[in-house]
């Protein structure tokens, strides 16, 4: 499989030239092309929750920790006194670092459910869903929010298949199959859970067909193809057409 710094650059790039892409032909504004690069890049990392020395669940655990003690902290502030705040603070970033921490590394297999293709795409529509209906964020930015993120996933499971090729003598390794895959028997049962959950969103989404329909619209890629090269390579390519 793909190491770390492996995911997480080709994740960047690849969510970062489509992020662009989108941006230039005006799709989104400003902060949504920040948004989309950013999740195309927590996407590529996502697949690796089920891993417990992976670097994204570690980091995940200790900002959540640090979160949830924090929150503690504010909840009881005015009704505790300074010792007890600290301990309540220690209190609860230890529970959530180490008691939390170690029932979710107990309860997951790496490459087990969570590192397959419905799993992400129940991130990508949860979060769409999220984005649109709660944070009333716009119909077109949605659906680029959880595209943006499922698309990153996508990109892990694609290189975790592609390093399970032994190219040297074009051999498969035994981890070939485990990344990118949609069903596993020996985890029926979860994964029956996940496509009943998937179906669910899938109804509550919101409308795709409008999204759909300003992808199709040739005027925002005409534009694109206005500003795609720069202009001292257009004038040279007018000058060898002339």
């Amino acid at each position: 499989m793909a190491n770390f710094n492996t995911h997480l650059n080709t994740a960047f790039m690849v969510s970062g030239t489509l992020s662009l892409t989108v941006y230039k032909a005006g799709l989104v504004d400003d902060p949504g092309f920040l948004m989309c690069v950013a999740l195309g890049t927590i996407g590529g990392l996502l697949p690796d929750l089920d891993s417990d020395n992976s670097t994204p669940i570690k980091l995940g655990f200790n900002i959540t920790s640090f979160v949830f003690a924090f929150g503690l902290v504010m909840h009881w502030r005015d009704d505790l006194s300074l010792l007890s705040l600290i301990v309540l603070w220690l209190a609860g970033y230890c529970f959530m670092r180490y008691t939390v921490f170690s029932v979710f590394t107990n309860m997951t297999v790496h490459r087990g459910v969570i590192h397959s293709v419905p799993y992400m795409a129940i991130l990508g529509l949860g979060l769409t869903c999220l984005s649109y209906y709660v944070l009333q964020i716009s119909l077109t930015a949605s659906w680029f929010y959880g595209l943006f993120l499922f698309g990153g996933a996508l990109v892990h499971l694609l290189l975790d298949e592609i390093y399970s090729v032994n190219l040297s003598n074009m051999k498969m390794k035994r981890s070939s199959g485990t990344a990118m895959k949609f069903y596993q028997h020996k985890d029926k049962w979860w994964y029956l859970l996940i496509y009943v959950v998937l179906a669910m969103l899938l109804y509550l989404a919101p409308p795709f067909e409008p999204f759909w329909q300003q992808l199709r619209d040739p005027a925002p890629w005409a534009q694109l193809k206005v500003g795609i090269l720069p202009d001292i390579i257009e004038d040279m390519l007018r000058e060898r057409t002339r």
